[in-house]
């Protein structure tokens, strides 16, 4: 994934920080992740492309009448068409396809028209690969969670291990997202996850307190992928 992150070596340190003050009360493993992007959107691209091609092959059926004057001016007025070739409706239609389809490498432009829900699901799915990888079933008590921050999207994602679903609602969780948000879009990334580990603290202590039987088995340290 490409990195267009904006974390420092400082953010790194407000982090990792706050992670490791978090975790002084209560046993819960808290990972923290962040990436440029969770997806490359290229099937969205096609897509979109292909729409516009069709879109595109309905308004030459439509008006032909404007294709052929484009026709008669390539041409110098010596076409001799009167009515739109199949050729002709292969290159237009191409044109349109291949058009759009450069243009969509233009990132902010793509990022501008993916549907909110296609973003939504392709972070969330990213968010489950990475804790699969890096937190699930890697703790004694089963209190590992991730947070994930995915910027291009500026959406993030909170994934427990199972002893914390079971006692911990997903929307308890929603004061931390927010506040992440927030300083994610206020260009202050490092510190949007530092207080969303600070209040993910605060709900780990109240269900799982820090006992002495429960060591750090998870890094501290932010992963920026």
């Amino acid at each position: 994934m490409s990195k267009v992150n904006q974390f420092t070596p400082n953010d790194h340190k407000i982090v990792t920080s706050a992670v490791s003050l978090a975790e002084q009360t209560t046993d819960g493993e808290i990972v923290t992740i962040v990436t440029g992007e969770s997806d490359h959107y290229g099937d969205v691209a096609w897509a979109i492309s292909g729409l516009v091609a069709l879109t595109a092959l309905l308004v030459i059926s439509l008006f032909p009448e404007i294709y052929l004057n484009i026709i008669d001016w390539l041409t110098g007025g010596w076409s001799g068409i009167s009515a739109l070739p199949y050729w002709a409706l292969f290159v237009f239609t191409a044109l349109k396809f291949l058009g759009t389809r450069l243009i969509l490498m233009w990132k902010p432009l793509l990022y501008l028209l993916i549907p909110p829900p296609i973003k939504k699901a392709r972070v969330r799915k990213r968010a489950i690969s990475l804790f699969r990888v890096s937190t699930d079933h890697r703790t004694v008590g089963r209190t590992g969670i991730l947070l994930y921050l995915s910027m291009r999207e500026h959406r993030a994602e909170i994934v427990a291990d199972n002893a914390i679903v079971d006692k911990v609602e997903p929307a308890i969780w929603g004061d931390a997202m927010v506040s992440l948000i927030d300083l994610v879009r206020a260009d202050k990334p490092g510190e949007g996850m530092a207080e969303a580990v600070r209040q993910m603290g605060i709900v780990l202590s109240d269900h799982f307190p820090k006992t002495d039987q429960n060591p750090n088995e998870l890094p501290d340290k932010l992963i920026e992928l």
